[in-house]
């Protein structure tokens, strides 16, 4: 009886790993429609687009595509594309620069750059102040995003993929700051204050903040370097215990651009010509940073 009993398992198992087989079978060939059915083919609108070995400006480079050149699209990734090209090679490409939103001549490494800004405070955090002579209030959180807005236009311009903590006048808590730039493993993140002094007038100038020694401080000696031109005192760069770059592993600075409290400076800070000066500067600041 155990030897029938095991004649009868035997007959069993032989069409059960048939089966077994054929659901295998099914299963690849689910998952190569779906494959299919996700991927696409576009045509490359930016001349000498950089394919790299990953989906991050820290990847090497192992080639370029054409403009006018079609490529399939095989999955995303921190906003970058896996692609095939045609002789079958698989690499990763920029998604914002396969069809750039305005006409970028020619793609730099800072046009390939994930770049998170950080209006600092906002909606019921309003930040340090300054008051005029009818104790009319001007709130930091104003002008950090009057800023912020002028650094990110700067920066799409050049081609760079730019992202905001903030786009309004909404409370953003400290922690998820820095996770943004985790998550989107940005190759930098610069967030914007000013600065205030115990006492009224007491203080002038801008100050550029890093935590972390390495990446973190080489971009702070980038962007102040090419502060240099500014109407205040550039106070130089400075290591600082700021929850929003000490809990950040991506290149991250704080820039304090003014003391708002001083009469001096908030004249400049207010001032949409020291904003757009700081724009640019800020734009070839991380131009240099991104070549070397």
């Amino acid at each position: 009886m155990i030897h029938d009993k095991g004649a009868k398992i035997l007959k069993f198992h032989r069409p059960a790993k048939a089966v077994l087989v054929a659901i295998s079978m099914a299963l690849i060939a689910i998952v190569m429609v779906v494959a299919l059915t996700f991927s696409r083919t576009t045509t490359i609108e930016t001349s000498g687009l950089n394919v790299r070995t990953g989906p991050g400006l820290d990847y090497a480079t192992i080639g370029t595509v054409k403009k006018g050149q079609r490529v399939t699209i095989l999955k995303t990734r921190n906003s970058w594309y896996k692609i095939r090209l045609s002789d079958q090679r698989f690499g990763w490409v920029a998604s914002w620069l396969v069809h750039p939103k305005n006409n970028l001549k020619h793609v730099s490494n800072l046009s390939e750059a994930t770049i998170v800004i950080d209006p600092g405070h906002g909606g019921s955090d309003s930040g340090a102040e300054y008051k005029d002579s009818t104790s009319k209030r001007y709130m930091e959180k104003t002008y950090t995003l009057q800023l912020a807005n002028r650094v990110a236009q700067e920066l799409r311009l050049r081609g760079a993929h730019v992202i905001m903590t903030r786009d309004s006048d909404r409370y953003v808590g400290l922690k998820p700051r820095p996770a943004l730039a985790e998550s989107m493993h940005a190759d930098a993140f610069i967030s914007f204050h000013f600065d205030s002094s115990p006492a009224r007038n007491e203080a002038s100038g801008f100050t550029t903040y890093y935590y972390h020694k390495g990446a973190s401080k080489r971009l702070a000696k980038a962007l102040n370097k090419q502060l240099n031109n500014l109407p205040l005192t550039n106070r130089g760069i400075e290591f600082g215990d700021f929850l929003v770059i000490r809990d950040n592993t991506r290149p991250a600075v704080l820039c304090e651009m003014g003391y708002i409290n001083s009469t001096k400076d908030f004249n400049q800070i207010k001032n949409a010509s020291y904003q757009q000066k700081i724009a640019r500067d800020i734009a070839k600041g991380l131009n240099n940073y991104f070549k070397n």
